[in-house]
């Protein structure tokens, strides 16, 4: 039996310089299985290796025995056993030998942190601490470790498109409750490049030197929404790259104009007939047209026949769907004018809001039509919508770094250490 475990560990985790000497199952007192015990002895014709240069060098001493995680065989928690070496290397003087199966100080092996991080894709990490018999902490520390090596590794050659938005976490509007992200939203490659705190220029500047000058210096197509802190920066960082303004937020700003009139003029309506026209039309108001149907589009039309200031304020932000199907930059451009024009002239502040918006931003805007499709802001609010699923099933991370790792490590699509692929 001992030879036959050692030969299946020699074929699936081989270390040069090392050998497996014995192997021990240990019980509860009730004799259940508790844990087993791998003891590994290093090889008598292979010198050590410092640490630092992995340099052979001769032995100076030898430390007391400690243990390291691995995967469990057979459901059993199993454990590495192994005397350390201190070396006297030329160089770095005396020092520990290089473990292979180790990294640094950390009690679990390499393969042991691929191993939690891979299933911590499909389970919380703390099903997966308890699957495996470790804790949250350890699975966050190997997730981390997968993350950090992922990072030092990835290749961003071929970035021509990134997104950059804001994402709210937590409770509160606090300033650390926003997130700045940026994605790569190329048609072959759509990931999660870079995630910070805060929604500042500073943020959104740490983000592109994170990227390298290099990559923010070959973008072509920069999508955002209208924030001026990224405005400026993108401006200044990215400038030979076409900034394309998000559809989705200059929906967002008409939607949410139609909702301020409604609000208001219910109040203005209150204890009136005309009151039981807006009753219930939240919804109804905020979709779009050719979506509302049956009773519902019934009501809608009663109230477009009432001449409210509700009705008009959503013919204003139906008519404006109209301006995404131009394909001429010169007819979008004059269909903006004009529609800007007869918003101003409407009396309804909210909507005269986003009038003045839209002209302060028109070159911007009209980004979208010298694009010609290539880019689509679509992508990022898939990605935002996947970060929010994340954070949702996050409820138990502790703090903003588990969570970042988390992020990193669900969508950012790091390369992995070719040691996962024998064990997961």
């Amino acid at each position: 039996m001992q030879l036959q475990v050692k030969t299946l560990l020699n074929a699936i985790q081989h270390f040069s310089g090392f050998v497996f000497q014995d192997i021990r199952l240990h019980r509860h007192r009730d004799g259940r299985p508790s844990h087993v015990e791998i003891e590994v002895e290093p090889h008598g014709g292979i010198p050590p290796k410092c640490s630092r240069c992995l340099q052979p060098a001769p032995g100076y001493d030898r430390l007391p025995q400690r243990p390291w995680l691995f995967v469990p065989l057979w459901g059993i928690r199993t454990l590495f056993v192994y005397a350390t070496r201190r070396v006297q290397c030329a160089t770095h003087g005396v020092v520990v030998e290089h473990v292979p199966w180790s990294d640094g100080k950390r009690p679990v092996t390499i393969t042991m942190m691929c191993f939690l991080s891979r299933w911590a894709r499909r389970l919380s990490w703390r099903e997966t601490a308890r699957a495996f018999q470790t804790s949250w902490e350890c699975v966050y520390r190997s997730v981390e470790w997968f993350v950090q090596w992922g990072l030092a590794h990835r290749k961003l050659q071929g970035v021509q498109s990134i997104g950059v938005d804001e994402i709210h976490w937590g409770k509160g509007k606090r300033a650390d409750n926003f997130l700045t992200v940026i994605y790569q939203i190329d048609r072959d490659c759509r990931r999660l490049l870079w995630v910070g705190k805060r929604r500042t220029q500073a943020a959104l500047r740490r983000g592109l030197a994170a990227l390298g000058e290099e990559v923010v210096g070959g973008l072509r197509f920069v999508c955002s929404d209208m924030w001026k802190a990224y405005l400026k920066v993108i401006a200044a960082k990215a400038g030979q790259a076409l900034h394309v303004l998000d559809r989705f937020h200059i929906t967002m700003h008409l939607n949410q104009a139609v909702d301020e009139v409604r609000r208001a003029e219910s109040g203005r309506l209150r204890g009136r007939p005309m009151a039981q026209k807006l009753k219930h039309m939240r919804w109804k108001l905020l979709r779009r047209g050719s979506r509302v149907r049956g009773r519902a589009k019934q009501r809608l039309c009663g109230l477009l026949r009432a001449n409210l200031a509700t009705g008009r304020a959503w013919m204003l932000k139906e008519t404006f769907q109209d301006f995404w199907g131009y394909r001429s930059l010169s007819w979008a451009r004059a269909f903006l004018s004009v529609w800007t024009e007869r918003a101003l002239r409407s009396r309804l502040e909210p909507m005269k809001k986003v009038a003045r918006m839209l002209r302060s931003h028109e070159e911007l805007i009209l980004n979208w039509f010298r694009a010609k499709g290539e880019i689509s802001a679509a992508v990022v609010e898939g990605l935002n919508n996947k970060i929010r699923v994340v954070t949702r099933r996050s409820y138990g991370f502790r703090a903003y770094d588990a969570m970042e790792t988390a992020l990193y490590h669900m969508l950012c699509r790091l390369p992995e250490p070719e040691l996962t692929h024998r064990f997961c």
